[in-house]
């Protein structure tokens, strides 16, 4: 079965960097995307960035375009999250998916969809950026 454990989370100062991980297994690239959530307290989870892997075509929210990067490395069947000049706005738990649908990040990013998909998650980790 579709197993995704995110890694990478912990505590930053506003201006630098993390780099999140999400290790999938039962799992091979195909043509359905992935993407990266997040949600903070008192807020609904919301998308932060996707990829399709086999073509590698990228998205993002307008709050982190420019400053994070989402990748695949299909060697190592990872998505990593490279995120720089964080800001405090940033806290929250990240979530690694894949949703079911396949053309899920085409309606988020041209669209504007939101919500939780339906899909594969990750348990999450804490991004905690403090001033």
């Amino acid at each position: 079965r579709v197993q995704l454990v995110e890694s990478g989370g912990g505590s930053v100062q506003a201006g630098g960097s993390l780099r999140l991980s999400c290790a999938a297994s039962g799992y091979t690239y195909s043509t359905n995307c992935m993407g990266w959530f997040r949600q903070a307290p008192g807020k609904e989870r919301e998308g932060v960035a996707t990829i399709y892997p086999r073509s590698g075509t990228t998205a993002y929210s307008d709050s982190v375009k420019g400053r994070f990067t989402i990748a695949k490395d299909n060697a190592k069947n990872t998505l990593v999250l490279q995120m720089h000049n964080v800001k405090v706005e940033d806290s929250a738990v990240y979530y690694c998916a894949l949703p079911y649908s396949g053309d899920y990040c085409v309606r988020w990013s041209r669209d504007g969809e939101k919500g939780r998909p339906d899909g594969w998650w990750g348990q999450g980790t804490q991004v905690t950026v403090s001033t």
